[in-house]
């Protein structure tokens, strides 16, 4: 049988448009789905300088920013705001949600509050990961996505993911799907918004962003005082590192995998005008 070799990169690189490749202004988010990441540290100025020169990031107040938008928070740590990344979940009713939270046998840590641009609370499941509840005003969150240095594909890193199933199902209508070896959080539109990972010893939640090369970013990391946890790996389709700043907060780069396809093609299944190209 006479064949036609072509050669494609994998989904990422041949549609395009994923998500990950795009740069987007991001306006609004589904509820209970990420908007946003917040750093707390005991040295906020130091940690934004490190974040600045690994992600090129802007400092503005309580906002790191990319190219004037706003990418992730800054605050100083506390005793109910411990040092680290924290992922908010946007929601439209936050007061009903915590309901949601307490029924599913989740805690309130930090009742709701005003903060800069709509009202907070954080809370944690069952297993002890913390999360942030976010109900906006006139800031969603996250302001660019689908870019070296915008938020990336949260992961819930748990020794228990089948009470982890029952508490986010409970709570804010999730499904856990495993697909390409790894767990999937799915929304009530059945949209894929945050990964779930094996772990022990505990539950926490793992914020992650992008960047072009996982190496390059980890090298870069290493040389502004920082440390790499766990060495690049893959996947699905995307290759990932985790790596833990001088300060003690760790988190996620992550950057779309592409490696090269080979596609055995018979003449025969071609439209005629294709067969001689």
């Amino acid at each position: 049988m006479v064949t036609k070799r072509y050669q494609c990169r994998r989904v990422l690189k041949q549609l395009g448009t994923s998500i990950l490749e795009r740069h987007m202004r991001i306006r609004g988010y589904a509820p209970l789905t990420p908007c946003w990441v917040e750093l707390a540290s005991a040295d906020p100025a130091r940690a934004a300088q490190f974040y600045g020169e690994l992600f090129g990031w802007e400092s503005a107040g309580d906002r790191f920013k990319l190219n004037g938008r706003a990418v992730a928070g800054l605050t100083r740590s506390q005793a109910d705001r411990p040092d680290g990344w924290l992922t908010h979940l946007s929601t439209p009713a936050l007061d009903e949600t915590l309901e949601q939270v307490a029924l599913a046998g989740g805690s309130c840590l930090s009742h709701p509050a005003h903060a800069h641009g709509g009202r907070r609370a954080i809370v944690t499941d069952p297993a002890g990961a913390v999360l942030g509840l976010w109900e906006p005003a006139d800031f969603a969150g996250a302001q660019a996505g689908g870019e070296p240095g915008t938020m990336s594909w949260p992961e819930l890193i748990t020794d228990d993911p089948n009470a982890a199933a029952l508490f986010y199902g409970s709570a804010f209508g999730w499904l856990l799907r495993h697909d390409f070896g790894v767990g999937e959080w799915l929304n009530q539109a059945h949209d894929a918004i945050a990964g779930l990972a094996p772990g022990y010893r505990g539950a926490w939640w793992r914020a992650a962003f992008q960047v072009e090369d996982i190496a390059e970013a980890a090298d870069r990391c290493e040389r502004l005082g920082g440390a790499l946890i766990s060495e690049p790996a893959e996947a699905g389709l995307t290759e990932f590192a985790e790596l833990r700043d001088p300060f003690g907060a760790r988190f996620t780069v992550a950057a779309p995998v592409h490696h090269p396809v080979e596609l055995t093609v018979s003449l025969g299944s071609l439209p005629a005008f294709e067969r001689f190209v």
